[in-house]
């Protein structure tokens, strides 16, 4: 992969506007799709997030047409119908899910891919036996002693939600992550447990409806530094 030099775009073309133009959209304009180019860019983007010690315990479905989108749909309709019209008006609806164990096999599976990604090229002997000897060790940590594995694996997949819905935004695609879904019926549409996963949270993509988006044209509001910030 080419190195990215961000003095060739005006660094990024300053990524703090990105994060202060983005909303949560209310309405999507269903008339507009997602071009082919910009959904290999937001594949890319799920893919090559960061997590804790590159353990990546997470899973992706991507739906685009009409059919994926209402098989999405359906774990909303119970509880919250408010929800599906994003879902169903979007361009693209991207569901994450996460790991609900990580056993030896997985770790060795990504080692592989490491290796195989020339991560131990230098050598590799020594980086590799340390790479896993460190992660295992961590996700022992969470699985023997703070017993919290799976919140641990939820996490990376919440930091990958937070890389990705700013990356959308700098790609000019509107976003709306929401947990207002029936995780059973989520897992159980996609036999997503079957797998090894379970649906975390769910992120319709598009354009905005000009006219039904009323967040759209709403001011950005935060706490003040005063609040979350101490700088010593």
């Amino acid at each position: 992969m080419t190195q990215f030099n961000p003095k060739d775009i005006k660094a990024a073309q300053d990524i703090v506007y990105f994060a202060k133009t983005r909303h949560t959209t209310k309405a999507f304009d269903p008339t507009r799709k997602i071009s082919d180019e910009k959904v290999e860019k937001i594949k890319e983007l799920l893919r090559f997030s960061p997590s804790s010690t590159n353990a990546q315990p997470w899973h992706f479905i991507v739906a685009s047409s009409d059919e994926g989108k209402a098989r999405v749909a359906k774990a909303t309709e119970r509880l919250f119908p408010f929800n599906a019209p994003s879902i169903l008006n979007a361009s693209h609806v991207v569901v994450f899910a996460s790991r609900l164990e990580i056993p030896e096999e997985f770790l060795l599976k990504v080692l592989e891919q490491e290796d195989k990604d020339g991560r131990f090229d230098g050598d590799k002997e020594t980086f590799k036996s340390q790479m896993h000897a460190g992660r295992s060790m961590f996700v022992n940590l969470h699985k023997q002693d703070f017993k919290d594995v799976q919140h641990w694996m939820d996490k990376q997949v919440y930091l990958n939600l937070g890389q990705f819905l700013l990356g959308v935004a700098a790609l000019g695609i509107d976003a709306t992550p929401m947990e207002g879904f029936e995780i059973p019926v989520m897992d159980e549409e996609f036999g997503l447990r079957e797998k090894g996963y379970s649906s975390l949270v769910v992120v319709p993509l598009g354009y905005s409806d000009a006219d039904k988006d009323y967040n759209a044209a709403l001011p950005k509001s935060r706490l003040p530094y005063s609040e979350i910030l101490t700088e010593v």
